[in-house]
């Protein structure tokens, strides 16, 4: 791996993910009570050791601000649109772009160091730290919308870093907006049915069904490949429909569009699902960092290799662009 320059090879991926909570964030992201505290929860102790050093430890981290503006980027809709109650909901437009101008102005590597929060009593790991980047973190992420994921890096003089990046929920996202689009149906019912609501709901029944991957949008994707291309799999009952984009950022017209998809069999589906792999325009397959050595050999994986009945054209390589963009962690 090779940031700003420099030779990095990674030693570990922590092979789980940290939602970020309501109490975590700062004043405008909040949607509950408090103001927020800075310790952080990581996983338990004896996890959060095995990954960052012994009891006690206090070591550098570093985010990038490249991934910043990424994260930024994804969670656009959601600051100009938001979903959940937040403190500064008038201002999150605003909020936006100011944050965003904010990031331009900082280095490449932002650094910081975090330190074992061993004077917590219990089996719950903590890391706190008082750096300017953490603070960063805090007041970038949206709670329960974002998750952080570490790497474990070692330089070319054998010294270990540990990289940090932001990364949008997309399942959560969709899990939000599916109960807000509930809430407002269930509450349509009790008045007055509109006409609206009548000619729109063979629609609302198709989206429904390509939402899990089923339906119209399940049975045009399987004309134009009827197998999984990586697998070779053709038992349609161990089949997925997967989106390319994801459904909670697609339009209705996206998230019906078998052009927005793979046939893909389950491993495979989780994998680019949740970003841990993507396809290149020329059929190649590319393997995240952010998925453990071991989980890599266990998965069968080979990184740049050759998926030759990829079923590819433009429009698919337009949603590819998004994906490697936004989802894949590159």
């Amino acid at each position: 791996m090779i940031i700003d320059g420099q030779k990095f090879k990674v030693t570990e991926a922590f092979d789980t993910t940290q939602t970020v909570p309501d109490s975590f964030v700062l004043r405008n992201n909040k949607i509950g009570t408090g103001n927020g505290e800075a310790k952080f929860y990581i996983s338990s102790k004896e996890r959060m050791r095995e990954f960052y050093g012994k009891e006690g430890f206090n070591v550098r981290c570093f985010i990038l601000r490249s991934d910043l503006l990424a994260y930024m980027q994804t969670m656009k809709q959601e600051y100009l649109n938001p979903s959940q109650n937040y403190r500064g909901k008038e201002q999150m437009a605003s909020l936006w772009q100011e944050r965003v101008n904010r990031i331009n102005s900082l280095p490449n590597v932002i650094e910081f160091n975090i330190q074992d929060q061993d004077q917590i009593a219990g089996p719950r790991g903590y890391v706190n730290s008082n750096d300017d980047a953490y603070r960063l973190i805090r007041e970038l992420s949206l709670p329960n919308l974002t998750y952080i994921s570490a790497l474990r890096l070692s330089d070319t003089n054998g010294d270990t870093f540990f990289y940090w990046k932001l990364f949008a929920d997309f399942d959560a996202i969709e899990d939000l907006h599916t109960a807000l689009v509930y809430n407002y149906g269930k509450k349509a019912t009790i008045q007055k049915a509109s006409v609206t609501a009548v000619k729109t709901k063979k629609r609302d029944e198709q989206l429904r069904y390509a939402r899990i991957g089923q339906g119209l949008y399940r049975d045009k994707l399987l004309q134009e490949c009827p197998f999984c291309p990586i697998t070779m799999i053709n038992d349609e009952r161990l089949l997925i429909a997967s989106h390319i984009k994801p459904w909670a950022v697609s339009t209705d017209k996206e998230r019906l569009d078998p052009k927005n998809g793979f046939i893909l069999s389950p491993l495979y589906d989780r994998l680019f699902d949740r970003g841990f792999i993507t396809f290149t325009d020329d059929r190649r397959m590319h393997i995240s960092n952010w998925l453990s050595p071991q989980n890599i050999r266990r998965c069968g994986l080979t990184d740049n290799s050759f998926i030759q009945l990829l079923p590819l054209d433009e429009k698919r390589c337009e949603y590819l662009a998004y994906h490697r963009e936004s989802v894949f962690k590159g």
